[in-house]
């Protein structure tokens, strides 16, 4: 299957299965998605380039998101009332849905992955898998600043999606 985005062209690599068949109450982050099995089958051909991932405890998913119809410059994001631009928040309705999780990686087998604290609708089709590497990829000794999530983020962990989103 090819994805076609504009003149951008994407080949899904595999997909990504889990318990969430519905998108209404899934997890909105990995956070609030822990134990939550899931399995990537990753196509035949790609599965010589999964060598040497198995020394890695969690992979960033890049993935399509599938489900979702066009897209929204301002949302209201799950975890706020207000409206906010589509850049600072996470919402799908992105002008190219491209959505990412970190996952862990519990084992490989073949071209099968073994993941938890799957976040991601059923039957997705993935388009990447990095190795997350803490000193790549946090900010360590940085002074962060959260934005409007500063005082919202801690509950990412129960909170599950709603209709918003879905067309």
């Amino acid at each position: 299957m090819v994805l076609t985005m504009n003149s951008v062209e994407y080949n899904p690599i595999g997909t990504i299965y889990s318990p969430h068949k519905e998108l209404h109450g899934m997890p909105i982050q990995p956070v609030g998605a822990k134990g939550v099995k899931g399995l990537i089958e990753l196509n035949n051909e790609f599965e010589k380039g999964l060598k040497d991932l198995d020394g890695f405890s969690h992979i960033i998913l890049i993935y399509d998101l599938h489900l979702c119809n066009g897209h929204k410059l301002t949302v209201k994001p799950f975890l706020d009332k207000v409206e906010r631009g589509i850049f600072a928040t996470r919402a799908p309705k992105r002008p190219n849905p491209i959505g990412i999780s970190v996952v862990r990686l519990e084992k490989i087998e073949g071209n099968k992955l073994y993941i938890s604290n799957v976040d991601i609708h059923d039957g997705t089709p993935l388009l990447d898998i990095k190795p997350y590497i803490p000193d790549f990829d946090a900010t360590e000794g940085e002074k962060l600043k959260l934005g409007w999530y500063a005082d919202k983020h801690h509950h990412a962990k129960e909170k599950k999606s709603d209709k918003r989103f879905v067309d």
